[in-house]
């Protein structure tokens, strides 16, 4: 069982491991953890869909390591492989790229599209133990001089280059991967922060979603005074405090309830608009909110869900923000869900992206639906901004940079 400390994997850095087919990755991934996370074998294709582990990992931390198939599987089940190796491509926070000496053109294309996405490269040549000493030699220098970087040389059989690897890699981690905070500069030490959580069907039972779960420990990190309660106990929490909390932070189902409750001194946001900001963009988001009012009844919109649960009654995604919509645009508006990774790659059918809080995914992934939106021209948003803009709230909340 897992520890109840343990870091969730949407905050953990994501480290990708790509090459071609029988190149050597899983190999590798299971010398670099040192555990048994891929199945290997002499046959081209063994790995299929990609493969994570969280993992501890010095001096790196808290990771995941995702092993992916080859990005030249060219097998009948090939084409599907690489896209899963695609959608691990935008996941990953660092990619290793696994040259296995039989030319390297297409490991150099794969150098570039992470290049192409600001996302660090680390080279990697395997099988140091098969090679010659020539062989690697000229590996290196080519590789070299066509990435301006010097490949680390290993061997999975010998443990050859490992620690070099595991440097190599915290040298690569961007100096602002964890310098992001959910709450940003809205609080400091001694303030009083209410939290308005709603336990209602949609909540688990004994349990509190992830956001909430983060954003308390945050706000406990930066020893802040913390108080909890539900949406219809908020009048009598408020009551049992000396002064005002400086910050409300409240499902953004219940936006009109606790905004017409909270006192006038409160600054108020939800759990959704602070991850907009944590794990998105969010100028876009509220450019993409206040494009909303473009729809008519007869425009599209993809409604973007990180979780595959199934729909429940008065379901955020399914029920309550369409019914929402469809109030101010229109019954006609077409409405279209898509869930997990499921994602478009073409959004131009789309008027509108409503993206949910991504507490499941990593930033690394959400920015590039973000992006893809932004190339395509689409306006994007997400739950919390949306629900701000319809209840008429959007300009009076308050909203972090982080």
């Amino acid at each position: 069982m897992g520890s109840l400390n343990e870091a969730p994997a949407s905050v953990r850095l994501h480290i990708g491991v790509f090459g071609k087919t029988n190149s050597g990755k899983s190999s590798f991934v299971n010398a670099f953890t040192g555990q048994q996370v891929s199945i290997t074998a002499d046959v081209a294709g063994t790995t299929t869909d990609p493969v994570s582990k969280p993992m501890e990992i010095r001096p790196l931390g808290a990771c995941v390591i995702i092993d992916t198939a080859g990005f030249d599987d060219e097998s009948v089940l090939g084409e599907s492989r690489v896209e899963k190796t695609r959608l691990a491509a935008e996941k990953s926070d660092i990619g290793v790229i696994i040259f296995d000496g039989a030319g390297i053109d297409t490991e150099l294309e794969w150098v570039q599209y992470f290049r192409d996405k600001n996302t660090p490269v680390l080279p990697v040549i395997t099988k140091s133990d098969s090679r010659g000493t020539e062989e690697i030699q000229r590996l290196c220098g080519e590789i070299n001089k066509r990435t301006g970087v010097l490949p680390i040389v290993v061997s999975a059989v010998t443990g050859e280059g490992m620690d070099s690897v595991s440097e190599a890699l915290a040298r690569l981690v961007p100096e602002s991967f964890d310098a992001r905070l959910i709450t940003g500069s809205l609080v400091g030490e001694d303030d009083a922060v209410m939290l308005v959580m709603p336990q209602d069907i949609q909540a688990p039972k004994g349990r509190l979603i992830l956001p909430q779960v983060q954003t308390i420990r945050e706000l406990l990190d930066k020893k802040c005074i913390v108080i909890g309660v539900t949406a219809d106990k908020m009048e009598e929490g408020l009551k049992r405090l000396s002064a005002p909390p400086r910050l409300i932070i409240t499902d953004s189902q219940a936006f009109g309830y606790v905004y017409e409750r909270k006192p006038a001194e409160s600054m108020l946001t939800s759990f959704s608009v602070l991850f907009a900001a944590y794990k998105g963009d969010l100028p876009y988001y509220i450019e993409g909110a206040k494009a909303m009012e473009g729809l008519t009844e007869h425009s599209k919109v993809l409604i973007a869900e990180c979780c595959t649960h199934a729909p429940l009654s008065e379901d955020i995604g399914r029920v309550k923000i369409p019914r929402m919509l469809r109030k101010r645009f229109g019954q006609d508006l077409e409405i279209v869900h898509k869930s997990g990774t499921d994602f478009p790659k073409d959004l131009s059918v789309y008027d509108l992206v409503i993206q949910c809080g991504a507490c499941m995914f990593n930033r690394k992934y959400v920015l590039s639906r973000v992006e893809r939106a932004k190339q395509q021209g689409v306006p994007m948003t997400n739950y919390g901004v949306v629900i701000a803009h319809l209840t008429g709230i959007l300009d009076k909340i308050a909203v972090t940079s982080v």
